[in-house]
């Protein structure tokens, strides 16, 4: 089981990283919904187009089953030009080696690794690919809030995102 020091020492390795913030919360407080899968449904170009998006990525209900095992997370957020999703597989992996054998990483957005993706022949880079919060039916917007860090509905298409990450450690 994660210590809370061992815990800001990750948070402290990944702001090293590039993160802008990593903040230890509560599993439990990492909120899922069914609907936010029909977000990437009814409102994503690349549904249905990456292992690491719905259909293919965790569902909700199976996403909230895998949180009851883990008591702590680390919740990075990144600026909008950052690779969070390169970043939390980075973090996932010495997290792992530091002896947390259950760590699991969650990106943001569609996996950008390959410019097309292997669907019918498998992952070409497991070991970098995750799926994204939303995809796996996380409610960013509820977890990041109650988290106490900024996250804000855009208002215009030209407007950047912020970028958040989460990985689940025990």
């Amino acid at each position: 089981m994660a210590e809370k020091k061992e815990l800001l020492e990750f948070c402290s390795r990944a702001k090293k990283m590039g993160v802008l913030d990593a903040k230890v919360i509560s599993a439990s407080e990492v909120y899922t919904a069914p609907w936010v899968r029909l977000k990437c449904q009814y409102g994503c170009g690349v549904y249905g187009t990456r292992l690491s998006c719905p259909p293919y990525s965790p569902t909700p209900e199976q996403t909230r089953s895998v949180l009851d095992y883990y008591k702590h997370a680390i919740l990075v957020r990144g600026s909008p030009s950052s690779g969070i999703r390169e970043l939390v597989a980075d973090l996932e992996r010495e997290i792992f080696l530091a002896g947390f054998y259950k760590a699991l990483a969650f990106g943001c957005g569609p996996c950008e690794l390959c410019k097309t993706c292997e669907i019918e022949n498998g992952c070409r880079y497991p070991e970098k690919a995750r799926p994204s919060m939303e995809a796996a039916g996380i409610d960013v917007f509820a977890t990041v809030r109650k988290a106490g860090l900024p996250i804000k509905v855009l208002t215009s298409t030209n407007r950047r995102q912020e970028r958040y990450g989460l990985v689940l450690v025990d």
